[in-house]
């Protein structure tokens, strides 16, 4: 989307003064559908430099995300850019990708399609 729907900027604003990762949103991104659970900004790049910090080959990559970037918004008033997720999947098919949820960051300016909800699909 060239303007961000402001719907969706109002949800990725909530999350983000709630502090709650309960939130639950499938998007379509270029062509692509994510479903999980939004989670504010701060909680998921803790939990991303969490994760690459355990990995011998990627621990140097974790300090990149628990420091703020220049040019980062400061909280004060200013819309959210990105809706962050955990627990997520790229549904392709009948497969979650990967099975156990990753952790995705997506613009909502990308975002052509979206509902509130995670989706999943069964295989019958």
């Amino acid at each position: 989307m060239s303007n961000p729907d402001e719907l969706l900027v109002a949800i990725a604003a909530a999350v983000e003064s709630e502090r709650s990762n309960q939130m639950s949103l499938t998007v379509v991104v270029g062509g692509a559908v994510v479903t999980g659970r939004l989670a504010p900004e701060a909680v998921w790049r803790e939990r991303v430099a969490e994760v690459l910090k355990d990995s011998d080959r990627l621990g140097p990559f974790s300090d990149v995300f628990t420091r703020r970037p220049q040019g980062s918004r400061s909280g004060h008033g200013e819309a959210p850019t990105h809706l962050h997720f955990h627990l997520a999947r790229i549904l392709q098919g009948s497969l979650g990708i990967p099975e156990t949820g990753g952790m995705y960051r997506v613009a909502i300016k990308d975002v052509s399609a979206w509902t509130v909800g995670d989706l999943s699909y069964v295989d019958q």
